[in-house]
């Protein structure tokens, strides 16, 4: 069931957006003024607003109307138990600022829950970005584990990476999966999954109680080609049957179905059958990541999304295509 918010006054709205552009985007209350088109002055007074009304904490807490709007619209479409759209920080293609914050928020609360011993975390820049966002938060009795596997040439992205970062926040137990994100081939595959601890740690993966997970777009500006995770001719394979969208390691067509590619045939991480019985949370925007994103939706794997707020757009526009 989607979840339904109350919309703040209109001068509440605009003093959570001023608040939203000069703590989290870090533009100066004359760039603020500026983006809002108010005066110099305005724009003060709205930041000290949100100040005073307890709306600036260590996130910004409060409700923007038109993104309340368009959360309802997208929980309705596609079935989400829970929906956030973040404001536009005017970051470009990829909203790593405004989704890093609202993601880290997010990630914090799971940790903070008594209800969830244990958290599983997917790839990509996006939850990189949110876990370098997160602040100490201590979870020594959670477990968080690597969704798949993730060696690569690139380290900035590394599912390693950001399961190592959590684990300093934290203090909780962390277990990876040290092989690559794909093997070389099926057979490859086959001979790493009879390895000593790999069994133990894809079942804690399988029955982790929060899976979030980035989206990725199936293109050469994606992820896993900008990481060196799988080459330009593999990519190229999975698009000509259809692929639009990427989720561990798994690729989706335009109307949310899995696709069987070789490539997803020898992914280190969950099977198929193990994502479609599995309920994700992911984090995801950005105007080049569109079609992956709706792809992923409409396959209605996913129980909650945080995105942005042109991303948003763009989704309920081509939602009420359908």
């Amino acid at each position: 069931m989607a979840s339904t918010r109350i919309s703040t006054s209109d001068t509440d709205n605009m003093a959570v957006r001023a608040a939203w552009l000069h703590y989290t985007g870090g533009y100066t209350q004359t760039e603020v003024a500026k983006k809002l088109g108010v005066s110099s002055l305005k724009a003060h007074r709205l930041i000290t607003r949100a100040n005073k009304g307890g709306m600036v904490k260590v996130y910004i807490d409060g409700e923007l109307s038109e993104c309340v709007w368009l959360e309802n619209q997208l929980s309705s479409l596609y079935g989400l138990d829970y929906c956030e759209v973040v404001p536009d920080l005017d970051e470009g293609n990829l909203p790593l600022k405004a989704l890093g914050a609202a993601g880290a928020q997010y990630l914090k609360r799971v940790l903070e829950s008594k209800d969830v011993p244990s958290v599983g975390v997917g790839h990509g820049r996006t939850l990189a970005a949110c876990v370098r966002s997160l602040p100490k938060c201590p979870a020594v009795d959670k477990t968080i584990v690597s969704l798949l596997g993730g060696f690569s040439k690139k380290f900035a992205a590394n599912p390693h990476d950001v399961i190592h970062w959590l684990a300093e926040r934290t203090g909780a137990d962390a277990f990876v999966m040290p092989v690559p994100f794909f093997a070389n081939t099926v057979e490859n595959k086959a001979v790493i999954l009879e390895q000593y601890g790999m069994s133990e740690v894809l079942e804690l993966a399988r029955d982790t109680t929060v899976k979030i997970v980035g989206i990725g777009s199936v293109d050469t500006d994606a992820s896993i080609v900008a990481n060196v995770m799988v080459e330009n001719s593999e990519l190229k394979a999975v698009t000509k049957a259809g692929g639009v969208g990427e989720l561990l390691g798994h690729f989706f067509n335009s109307d949310g179905e899995i696709i069987k590619t070789d490539l997803s045939d020898r992914t280190m991480g969950l099977s198929s059958g193990e994502i479609k019985n599995s309920n994700f949370f992911a984090v995801a925007g950005g105007v080049s990541k569109v079609r992956a994103i709706s792809a992923i939706l409409k396959s209605r794997l996913l129980h909650g999304l945080i995105t942005d707020e042109r991303t948003a757009r763009a989704l309920v526009d081509l939602g009420g295509d359908t």
